[in-house]
Parts: structure tokens; C-alpha cells; sequence
């Protein structure tokens, strides 16, 4: 009886290590535009939340998975070898299934004009 006890116990505890954390995914957000899906985390990461200001004043956003050494860490993204800061943001992380906030809009039709955006923010900063 006990062995059937400790096996029971065994195959909880694997299946609760086993399970992935799911998370909200969103690449480039815009505003409160995001194309949203979800995806499952490997191990070792979180999801999280990022936001941050491309030159100056546009906020933009990301959704996702992040390594847990990466976790609230603020970071720039830079145009190449040129040095430039497009933005620099902050991610958030926390470790709950769908836990970096509700989606935002869905759909493909946002899609152009998210890319128009970022192709105009990125000639604005090598332009300066």
C-alpha cells in the first residue's frame, strides 16, 4: 500500500515539475496596440511584460518569454554598430501561467501600420 502511495506522489510531483509556464507573446506594440498570441516558456524563464519610450516619447511594448537572470533589468536597443538608442525599456517578469497581462488587439490589419511606425521611428533616429 505504501508503494502505490509513494508512486502516486512521484507522478504528481513530475507531472507539476513538468508543466510549462504559457504567457502572453507580443514582438512590437505601439500605444495600447499589440498583436497578442500565447507561448510556452522553456525552462528556466518567466514571462514577461516590457515597455519602454523609442526616441523619446513613442511607448511601445513587448510580451513574452525571458531567462530569469534577465528579469527586471532595464536594457537599450541600439541600430546596429551605429550606437544610437532606438529605446531603452524595462522587463518585468512574474512566473504564473498568462501572467503578463490581458491581450491586447488581435488581428492582422494592425499589422502594417505597426511596421509603418517603426519604419518611420527608425529614419527619425538615423536621420538625427
Amino acid at each position: 500500500m505504501n508503494g502505490i502511495i509513494i508512486r502516486v506522489f512521484a507522478a504528481g510531483l513530475f507531472i507539476a515539475v513538468a508543466h510549462a509556464l504559457r504567457c502572453y507573446k507580443c514582438d512590437f506594440g505601439v500605444g495600447s496596440l499589440c498583436l497578442t498570441g500565447e507561448m510556452t516558456c522553456a525552462a528556466g524563464e518567466q514571462c514577461f511584460s516590457g515597455k519602454a519610450e523609442a526616441v523619446g516619447f513613442v511607448p511601445i511594448k513587448t510580451k513574452g518569454c525571458l531567462k530569469t537572470d534577465q528579469c527586471n533589468k532595464t536594457s537599450n536597443t541600439d541600430i546596429g554598430s551605429t550606437n544610437v538608442t532606438v529605446y531603452k525599456g524595462l522587463k518585468t517578469c512574474c512566473n504564473t501561467d498568462l501572467c503578463n497581462a490581458a491581450p491586447g488587439a488581435s488581428g492582422l490589419p494592425l499589422l502594417p501600420l505597426l511596421l509603418a511606425s517603426f519604419t518611420s521611428l527608425l529614419m527619425v533616429s538615423v536621420a538625427v
